[in-house]
């Protein structure tokens, strides 16, 4: 019994060569073209870091220094976003207790430094749960329930609560005895206490605790 054959063309030297090398090029570009095609998805979630409570943060530039506690006051700058990209908050220095805002934030604001931008991925467990939450004003709903938050967080600067209420004790004394002297409200020499419009947002957030 005889078998047929299917006869090979003989390759000629150097042609297994150039077809590894255009396979290699081939397999290139399309990884290429994948990792081109993934760059929004990159920029989006690459490096991203996941805690044990189910945080997501990407640091966006890194800060310098310690980071603060809950015992310490952060100035921040801050957009809140929901998954649709809807901004429901935003505040280019705000003024909070670090244990007085909601669990995800506070653990985010202790990952950070001076100086450091974050972007914060905030389950609803770590943040306003189940139940709507509306706009005091309108009465619409700003926040859906079971939301997860994404923040762009700026820590601008941070001082422990000690050091705050100190402040505020000096400012006190500084207005019994007239206003402080020179203008502005400062006493000539006198250290420099917070703006009025952020000593007022951290009086109503301790007056909240």
């Amino acid at each position: 019994m005889s078998t047929t054959a299917v006869p090979i063309a003989p390759v000629k030297k150097g042609t297994m060569t150039k077809f590894a090398i255009g396979l290699a090029l081939v397999l290139a570009a399309g990884g290429g073209l994948a990792w081109w095609g993934t760059a929004d998805v990159r920029q989006e979630y690459g490096d991203v870091v996941t805690t044990a409570s189910g945080l997501r943060y990407k640091v966006l530039q890194t800060g310098e220094g310690k980071s603060p506690t809950d015992s310490d006051v952060v100035l921040v700058n801050y957009t809140g976003k929901l998954k649709d990209g809807t901004v429901f908050d935003q505040n280019p220095q705000a003024a909070m207790p670090v244990s007085g805002v909601v669990p995800g934030f506070s653990e985010g604001l202790k990952i950070m430094q001076r100086g450091g931008k974050y972007r914060l991925w905030i389950p609803a467990s770590l943040g306003y749960g189940p139940e709507d939450q509306r706009n005091p004003q309108t009465g619409q709903v700003a926040i859906p329930g079971g939301s997860e938050l994404i923040f762009d967080v700026e820590l601008l600067e941070y001082k422990s609560r000690a050091e705050v209420e100190a402040m505020q004790r000096q400012m006190q004394e500084m207005q019994k005895q007239g206003g402080g002297g020179a203008a502005g409200g400062q006493a000539s020499g006198a250290p420099q206490g917070l703006p009025p419009e952020i000593q007022a947002q951290i009086d109503a957030q301790m007056k909240a605790r």
